[in-house]
């Protein structure tokens, strides 16, 4: 809010001196507050490269973040697929993966090994399909086994540089994928993409507490910069798996021995109908509610749940869409009915 001429947030101590001051999070007024590493961290005074970012998100129709509390929850499955969807749609889609330590979303696009190309418009993006853009930092290191080691500055500056460089075109959605957390990048594309009118934020979690727990801390995050919440993604919601697709092993004192093949020969002779069945099996404990729960909670949307699937993660391996064949006959349909709710609302 603004005091006196300065942007106070509305939970900040006595005698906060703006969150532009230079002294903002450095103060001793400042200890203490919520809002420090925030405030210490964000960009202060005008910036000359946000009219370059506004004139650039001009001609993004609709911006909508990817977060997770915690890696390893699918997060970046989930925004690939999500593109891979709405291109499918026939929307114009941009895909920027700002995850600058661990860029995935070129393998889960099956881009591996392609560059950026440089024209007097900008960097363009690689294209999957034509109305498909992607772009990463994974496109430019020279090793894809490259640490990429960068302070936080360094990091903003290439999200900076995506958002006022890349040559997007005319396209329907951007989708970003950020890193786990709530750090600079977070900060810094909040910041950079709220002038140009971010949509909201779309969050990734799994059904157990220790994941749940990190997801309330996004959402709090979220709730402070004044990005909307669109909803939660409850993925991995326990495992979907063709009975047919499965492997059985026979237990010993000497070890595990394969027996899949006389497993599903018995059954194709004894019960066959069993290979039209899927096998359910929590792999995660739900038993507190998971994330239904906790949005209901937290007063914010339920988007739906994603069960664990091998075909989606063999499809995320191989950088393709779960929904051009039917192999992911578990996730692929859950994935298409929390999209066409997204599409909905938007």
């Amino acid at each position: 809010m603004e005091n006196g001429g300065r942007d106070v947030p509305e939970n900040a101590n006595d005698h906060c001196p703006g969150t532009q001051s230079e002294a903002a999070g450095k103060a001793d007024a400042c200890t203490g507050c919520p809002n420090q590493q925030i405030c210490a961290t964000a960009p202060k005074g005008p910036d000359p490269d946000l009219l370059a970012i506004i004139e650039r998100m001009n001609t993004v129709k609709h911006k909508i973040l990817v977060l997770s509390g915690k890696g390893g929850v699918g997060k970046s499955t989930f925004s690939a697929q999500l593109s891979f969807a709405l291109a499918e749609m026939d929307h114009q889609v941009g895909l920027l993966d700002i995850d600058i330590c661990g860029p995935s979303i070129p393998k889960m696009l099956g881009l591996e090994g392609q560059d950026i190309h440089q024209s007097n418009l900008g960097w363009s993006p690689v294209y999957v399909e034509s109305n498909l853009g992607v772009m990463s930092i994974g496109f430019m290191l020279p090793n894809p086994d490259d640490a990429v080691i960068w302070r936080g500055p360094r990091k903003n500056g290439l999200i900076k540089q995506f958002l006022k460089d890349v040559d997007w075109g005319e396209i329907d959605y951007l989708v970003v994928d950020a890193p786990p957390g709530t750090s600079d990048e977070h900060i810094s594309i909040v910041q950079y993409l709220q002038i140009a009118g971010i949509d909201g934020a779309i969050i990734v979690t799994t059904p157990q507490q220790v994941s749940l727990i990190d997801v309330k801390k996004e959402i709090n995050f979220c709730k402070k910069v004044g990005v909307p919440v669109l909803g939660v993604v409850e993925n991995m919601s326990g495992l979907r798996q063709a009975f047919s697709d499965m492997k059985f092993v026979k237990p010993s004192e000497a070890g595990e021995t394969d027996a899949t093949e006389w497993a599903l020969n018995y059954i194709k002779e004894k019960a066959p109908e069993l290979l039209s069945v899927v096998a359910c099996s929590e792999v995660f404990d739900s038993s507190k509610g998971g994330a239904e729960k906790m949005c209901q909670e937290m007063e914010v949307p339920f988007l739906g749940k994603v069960p664990m699937d091998p075909q989606l993660c063999k499809a995320a391996e191989e950088g393709r869409s779960c929904f051009t064949d039917q192999k992911c006959s578990a996730s692929a349909p859950a994935l298409k009915s929390i999209i066409k709710k997204l599409v909905k609302t938007k």
